[in-house]
């Protein structure tokens, strides 16, 4: 009903239905299970309602040991069981002694979740009001085996530390077994659980991501002041990350021809062609030796060459060595000038003194001669 509606005289009037109701009381929980109190119900049921589940064979061995505590959980309620072995079946049924009529949904869960490998203690557990199981089916999520038990085990994790953690966190018991997930708790946590298992077979989001997720969640709830807040904005958003993957090559597909493919030539074929199957005996020896002389030296002449490759000086280096002989010929060009220019300076000025000397020695000379006169 909407809350806003139109009166005769065309005006909106807010809240018109919006009136407090006598059941209305804070004080009073109405999401609260009481416990069913068999004077609710003196008379019992008119019908026998039954329910049955088949096993594996592989629990058989378990259900005939545990079967007793099962037996005397259930005659407390006034619920019949019953163990077939032959047919492999499990059969839970009314009484005149059953008072509460919803124990026999209760009863067919347990022994569900008892064919799906739940120890017999923990399954008990689900009589109680306050415990409900779901039975999640895995198995035809993925269609790829090999995918299918790398994300169970993903879910699992190692040594179980994955489960362990979604256990404490969403409060309910977790048992991954084949293609199903059993898993026991109250109804909010069964619906988180749910949720978990089926993002993590879809490959939506890793259980890890959302085991953070869980944990900041407890820790909002535990803050009185942002109880009643909007808690998006505190909780990270994570992306898929899209990992590339290898292309794979189609095969072109050829045009169909009605005739067959040519057949391939055999070793005798081409012998034939090349005229080596003529040959003798010694010639053909004789012609293997050859090529095999052939292929040797050109595999010798290979390793020499890169051995060689080894002492050969890089490109780089030479150059600065022509560089460096380059510089040092010009230095010692330049040298060789101006050593001879200087030479060539002593030299005249030698020759200038040697002229002096000769004049003063002629002078001498002609002194001495007088002299004797």
């Amino acid at each position: 009903m909407d809350v806003e509606e139109v009166t005769e005289k065309g005006k909106r009037h807010k809240g018109k239905h919006d009136k407090p109701k006598p059941w209305d009381d804070e004080t009073v929980d109405h999401w609260k299970v009481e416990k069913f109190d068999p004077s609710w119900n003196e008379g019992g049921l008119l019908e026998v309602s039954s329910f049955s589940t088949l096993f594996p064979q592989y629990r058989e061995k378990y259900l005939q040991e545990a079967w007793p505590i099962v037996k005397g959980a259930l005659k407390e309620h006034g619920i019949s069981c019953e163990l077939d072995l032959v047919k492999g079946s499990m059969t839970v049924s009314t009484t005149r002694k059953t008072r509460d009529p919803y124990i026999i949904v209760k009863s067919r869960d347990l022994i569900k979740l008892l064919s799906r490998s739940v120890p017999a203690p923990q399954a008990i557990k689900v009589l109680n009001d306050e415990m409900q199981c779901d039975i999640i089916k895995i198995g035809g999520l993925v269609r790829n085996k090999e995918k299918f038990v790398k994300r169970r085990q993903r879910l699992v994790g190692p040594n179980s530390s994955t489960l362990k953690a979604l256990e404490i966190l969403t409060g309910c018991y977790i048992l991954v077994q084949g293609n199903s997930v059993a898993s026991m708790g109250s109804f909010k946590g069964l619906k988180q659980v749910r949720r978990i298992v089926e993002e993590c077979m879809l490959n939506k989001m890793h259980p890890l991501y959302n085991i953070k997720v869980l944990m900041m969640r407890r820790d909002l709830a535990s803050n009185p002041e942002l109880a009643n807040e909007n808690w998006d904005r505190f909780l990270p958003k994570f992306k898929k990350k899209n990992v590339k993957q290898k292309k794979v090559k189609s095969k072109e597909k050829k045009e169909y021809t009605p005739f067959p493919p040519p057949p391939q030539p055999s070793k005798i074929d081409m012998q034939l062609d090349s005229g080596e199957y003529f040959l003798s005996d010694k010639k053909k020896s004789a012609k293997k030796w050859q090529e095999r002389q052939e292929k040797q030296a050109e595999k010798i002449a290979e390793n020499k060459r890169k051995r060689e490759e080894a002492f050969k000086p890089p490109e780089e280096a030479r150059k600065q060595e022509d560089d460096k002989i380059k510089n040092d010929k010009e230095d010692i060009a330049a040298m060789t000038t101006s050593l001879k220019k200087k030479a060539k300076e002593l030299g005249n000025r030698k020759s200038a003194d040697s002229i002096d000397d000769a004049e003063m020695y002629i002078a001498a000379s002609k002194k001495k001669s007088k002299s004797n006169k």
